[in-house]
């Protein structure tokens, strides 16, 4: 199945800003995110189709999953 990923901030790094992915179905974000070599501990905020998602939330077909390291600033 395919999904499109989105990466913010520092995620991007030496990767893609906007990307579509083909994967197993029933994969869940966490198995996305290292698939990408992405440590999960930098992954702050998880947003599926625009909503609030979780490391264990099942994506579907044609899913947006869009990732965000911590804010910071001051």
């Amino acid at each position: 199945m395919k999904i499109t990923v989105k990466l913010f901030a520092t995620l991007r790094e030496n990767r893609e800003k906007l990307f579509d992915l083909d994967v197993e179905s029933e994969l869940t974000t966490k198995d996305v995110i290292e698939s990408l070599k992405i440590p999960v501990a930098d992954v702050a905020i998880i947003m599926i189709n625009g909503r609030g998602g979780t490391l264990e939330s099942i994506l579907k077909e044609h899913d947006v999953l869009a990732l965000f390291p911590p804010v910071g600033g001051g």
